[in-house]
């Protein structure tokens, strides 16, 4: 009986450790970029932001379904410090839950002037996992 529980234990200890590692880890080939506009680009108002990712499909924020996330916008700032909380949303981590993989970002959030931009991509839950799923940051000028 002894011998029974154990290996019930096990095997719950196992597939809770299997299930953890699939939540904190994107597949080893996963990459997001920004696609447009390059880096160093000089553009007009209103920018349209291209997001690229490959090895990983985008699912809406809610959705947990495996090997998916959803895209989130840094604008002018750095990476939160803990990545393993969920991203607030604010006007400088912006959210982009419903799976969309461009944004067009007018003069009240991109005004003439040198801006950054950087990806992050979170779970169903904002969350960005370890190790957090990250772009280059580039730089852009809005003339």
């Amino acid at each position: 009986m002894r011998t029974l529980a154990f290996v019930a234990l096990l095997f719950a200890v196992s597939t809770t450790a299997a299930l953890a590692a699939d939540d904190n880890y994107w597949p080893a080939d996963a990459k997001t970029y920004i696609v447009s506009p390059k880096n160093g680009a000089k553009v007009k108002s209103p920018v349209t932001v291209v997001f690229g990712l490959k090895g990983l499909g985008v699912a809406p924020a809610g959705v947990k379904f495996a090997n998916t996330g959803h895209f989130h916008l840094l604008v002018d700032t750095d990476l939160p410090s803990d990545l393993s909380l969920p991203l607030p949303a604010t006007d400088k981590i912006l959210h982009y839950g419903k799976g969309q993989t461009e944004v067009t970002l007018d003069a009240t959030k991109l005004p003439p002037g040198k801006h950054t931009l950087q990806l992050v991509i979170g779970d169903e839950s904002h969350i960005p996992h370890s190790p957090a799923l990250v772009s280059k940051k580039i730089t852009i000028t809005v003339e």
